[in-house]
């Protein structure tokens, strides 16, 4: 039979908590990284998804990079002015505009590439290589549960 679920008032077990408070000590430790750099979390998720898939139409950055389309908006005009993203009309349908991040842009995420890799080798030293492995399987399990039911 399975678990039943933790009372209401019980917050530290409810998984929607759960899951913020754990982003936020996580993302604690990257704060400090992305203010040095003058950039907001936001940003930072959409060169990070730009700099993988090279290129892509809004919506499919706004779904990677956890973003709500008008926000992307404003953020992708931001990091255009900075140079760090381009924007053209896809060759094959001229009614979609592409984004991309600049070598301007590649070249910020690669200065900011060390210190985002220590921040990571932090985390798993402080909670162990396997735990970190576990969590990021059940993490991706729970995304494909859930969305196969939507």
């Amino acid at each position: 039979m399975p678990k039943a679920p933790p009372p209401l008032d019980v917050t530290q077990l409810a998984l929607p908590i759960s899951l913020l408070r754990t982003r936020e000590l996580v993302m604690e430790r990257f704060r400090p990284l992305l203010l040095a750099r003058g950039v907001t979390e936001q940003q930072w998720r959409v060169l990070r998804v730009l700099e993988e898939v090279k290129s892509a139409d809004a919506s499919t950055v706004a779904d990677h990079a956890c973003l709500m389309l008008p926000s992307l908006t404003r953020i992708i005009r931001t990091l255009s002015d900075a140079g760090w993203v381009d924007s053209h009309k896809d060759p094959e349908d001229g009614r979609r505009t592409l984004l991309e991040i600049t070598s301007d842009g590649r070249a910020f995420l690669a200065d900011a590439a060390h210190e985002s890799a220590a921040i990571y080798n932090e985390i798993e030293a402080a909670i162990g290589p396997d735990t970190l492995e576990t969590l990021q399987t059940l993490l991706v399990t729970v995304r494909r549960a859930l969305k196969e039911t939507d």
